[in-house]
């Protein structure tokens, strides 16, 4: 009779973990956008200006001989040294970004535009 019992809850421990087993669990969707930016000659020279909405990851390189930046929707990557890249990462909604260097006066001489997320 206590083997019986044993045996059957066995069974049914088994059939718990396997049940457990076979939960789906969520997996992350999550898709990131890399958009190569060059900041050169006072001008942003971006691989693409239009994105899906989500994480975007901006790899920045710096070719001219000055020291860059670029800010977008409240974010900012670090100084970008000449010869030297950078990435920043934000999260966007849908809409239309400006994007800027904001090194001296480097936004008025050009390096400045907009990103617009779909």
């Amino acid at each position: 009779m206590y083997s019986k019992l044993l045996a059957g809850g066995l069974i049914a421990a088994a059939a718990l973990v396997l049940a457990g087993a076979s939960v789906a669990r969520p997996q992350s969707t999550a898709v990131t956008t890399v958009v190569r930016v060059k900041a050169k000659d006072f001008v942003f020279v971006l691989s693409r200006k239009t994105v899906p909405h989500g994480r975007v990851e901006f790899v920045i390189t710096n070719p001219s001989p000055a020291a860059h930046d670029l800010a977008i929707a409240g974010h900012k990557s670090k100084l970008v040294q000449p010869g030297k890249s950078r990435t920043l990462t934000v999260t966007l909604a849908r809409g239309h970004y400006p994007y800027r260097c904001t090194v001296d006066s480097h936004a008025k001489l050009g390096m400045k535009g907009v990103l617009v997320v779909t």
